[in-house]
């Protein structure tokens, strides 16, 4: 098919890549502006914007959609659809309608749980044992459009965000080929999302980062996971006020009791484990990061910059 593609990080680029093996026609590729990476703070291209490049395909990066002005390109692809994978600007409502058979977003969750921006740390964070690729004909709304296809994925209990992001990464461009093939064929179904069941990812934001020790282990355990490697939660030791560190890893202990303990004390901290009092349990911290460091597993964290007994997180 002759395809527009909207979309920016690498969750996006892999489903691009999945759409040009898969022989269709990507005529214009739409992506974020150029932005400062990495600690020397360089304009760097979007994964999208480096595979399209590579590809020989035309590259728009409009800082919005909103004014009907900048649709010229959009209109000039006369693309049959327009493929939006986590692009990151709102799309109004004439701009989708301009391709023939509208646009297909490429959704990290079964809707209608986990519309929103964080679908996939979100799904970590709650427990969740099971989320997928969701393929929606896009409409006004926040995720709220048609589902069109749906491909189911189990969540290891142990999974972390980056772990699922991969594979969603890989379900996602399988599905958008899928979901395709049966559009051509004119086998693709159209159902409108259920009304119960929604539930929102809002944006992670740096407040969540802060691990609150009065939660139970569990919910702990799920969030330290769900936000590794991005954005990663971080701890306070009372004795040092001005220095957070990032626990990157945990792992619940269900043998241990600490109920004579407050929450945030550290119950055990040796060569190679620290072990950390909880609302409800208590959960050890298996690898852990110092200010300006690299994550590292707790024997060597603990060699330079021990933790010790009767420590306290804040």
């Amino acid at each position: 098919m002759r395809l527009i593609f909207a979309g920016t990080p690498v969750f996006a680029e892999r489903a691009l890549q999945a759409l040009l093996a898969a022989g269709h026609d990507v005529k214009l590729v739409l992506t974020q502006p150029d932005r400062p990476a990495g600690r020397g703070k360089r304009l760097t291209q979007s994964p999208v914007k480096q595979s399209a490049l590579a590809a020989g395909i035309p590259v728009e990066q409009p800082r919005s959609l909103r004014d009907d002005t900048t649709w010229g390109p959009v209109r000039d692809a006369a693309a049959d659809a327009m493929i939006v994978a986590a692009y990151g600007l709102i799309l109004p409502a004439g701009l989708l309608s301009i391709p023939t058979q509208g646009c297909l977003n490429i959704h990290a969750s079964v809707l209608p749980r986990w519309r929103g921006a964080a679908p996939i740390q979100r799904a970590i964070e709650a427990g969740d044992t099971e989320t997928g690729i969701t393929i929606m004909q896009m409409d006004a709304g926040l995720d709220t459009g048609p589902v069109r296809l749906v491909r189911r994925l189990p969540i290891g209990p142990e999974e972390t965000g980056g772990q699922l992001h991969d594979r969603m990464a890989e379900l996602g461009g399988e599905a958008v080929v899928e979901a395709l093939a049966m559009l051509e064929a004119g086998t693709l179904p159209l159902q409108p999302q259920p009304a119960e069941g929604a539930t929102y990812a809002g944006k992670i934001l740096p407040g969540d980062r802060a691990l609150d020790w009065s939660l139970p282990a569990e919910v702990l355990h799920d969030r330290i996971r769900a936000f590794d490697p991005v954005p990663g939660c971080t701890g306070q030791l009372r004795r040092r006020p001005d220095e957070a560190v990032k626990i990157w890893a945990s792992r619940l202990c269900p043998d241990l009791d600490a109920a004579h303990l407050p929450p945030g004390r550290v119950m055990l901290a040796d060569p190679d484990r620290v072990v950390v009092v909880t609302g409800r349990g208590v959960l050890a911290l298996t690898e852990i990061q110092r200010p300006g460091g690299r994550r590292m597993a707790v024997a060597d964290f603990q060699r330079g910059a021990a933790i010790v007994d009767s420590d306290e997180f804040i």
